[in-house]
């Protein structure tokens, strides 16, 4: 379903879609640890579809269908790891599900790259359902969910690309990456850095309870430079497809691919940076 906002200008599209889709995200995602799972299962669900839709537009036939029930699947599966400390184990039930895509191009008939198709397939999981999947990694700890955790990382998510946006409009100049994205500047990335960091840092000074000051810096920093790989990542893709937006559901955002880019590339790191890092410290100091 597309909000119907074609009366308004693209900036009141943004504003108007940006503030339901934050209520939206806030309520699902401070209610409950299944809200929170809801609400990406369905994020998840949408980028998914619409990745493997830019695929066929150019002339790709990955199995959208497998490919989003496997991606759902993965993230399933690390909720429910996270949630209730299931056996990691569990995850080689992905791994058989997954062998599926072999039998059936295998009894596909008519295909000529069965394998390329396969290889987009896998792609869409691993760019897109991964990251999201790795994201009940990092909310959880001991079985018990922190909101605060993927609430502030959206907010600064958030914070970088506003603060990307007004100043880039405003003042851009120079050029940060024309050959992949030309409107893109280096006054808006460094504008949308400075807000990011206001409000990690902002954040981390309310909830320090939950991370350390400076482990919300050290997320903050995570997402301005990865999130901004990761919108510079997305337009790469939509410029071998020929194409502005990966979907129209978002006025004035796009499509959730547009929306959530940033995460998908921050994701990882972010996992990394406070199961990782942590242990290394420990490590360390206690040498």
């Amino acid at each position: 379903m597309r909000l119907n906002l074609d009366k308004f200008s693209e900036l009141q599209q943004r504003i108007i879609t940006g503030i339901l889709g934050a209520i939206t995200i806030l309520t699902a995602i401070m209610w409950s640890e299944w809200t929170y799972f809801s609400l990406f299962f369905f994020i998840s669900m949408f980028a998914l579809w619409e990745f493997y839709k830019l695929l066929g537009l150019d002339g790709n036939s990955p199995l959208r269908m497998f490919g989003t029930f496997n991606g759902l699947f993965l993230f399933t599966l690390s909720f429910l790891i996270e949630r209730f400390a299931l056996n990691s184990n569990y995850y080689i039930l992905l791994l058989v599900s997954l062998s599926g895509a072999y039998f059936i191009k295998l009894y596909k008939k008519g295909e000529t790259k069965p394998f390329h198709n396969i290889a987009f397939t896998f792609l869409g999981i691993i760019y897109v359902a991964l990251p999201f999947a790795l994201l009940n990694i990092a909310v959880f700890k001991d079985q018990k969910y922190y909101y605060e955790i993927i609430l502030g990382s959206l907010f600064i998510l958030w914070a970088n690309d506003t603060g990307a946006y007004f100043s880039g409009k405003n003042f851009g100049k120079r050029k940060l990456f024309v050959r992949i994205s030309p409107k893109k500047t280096w006054e808006g990335s460094i504008g949308g850095g400075i807000l990011a960091l206001i409000v990690g840092t902002t954040w981390g000074y309310f909830f320090q309870e939950t991370l350390f000051l400076w482990q919300w810096i050290g997320i903050s920093l995570i997402i301005i430079v990865a999130g901004t790989y990761g919108d510079l990542v997305e337009s790469l893709f939509k410029r071998s497809m020929s194409i502005k937006d990966s979907g129209s559901v978002l006025p004035g955002h796009g499509g959730f691919l547009d929306r959530f880019d940033g995460l998908l590339i921050a994701a990882p790191f972010i996992v990394a940076f406070l199961r990782v890092v942590p242990i290394i410290i420990e490590a360390f100091l206690g040498k």
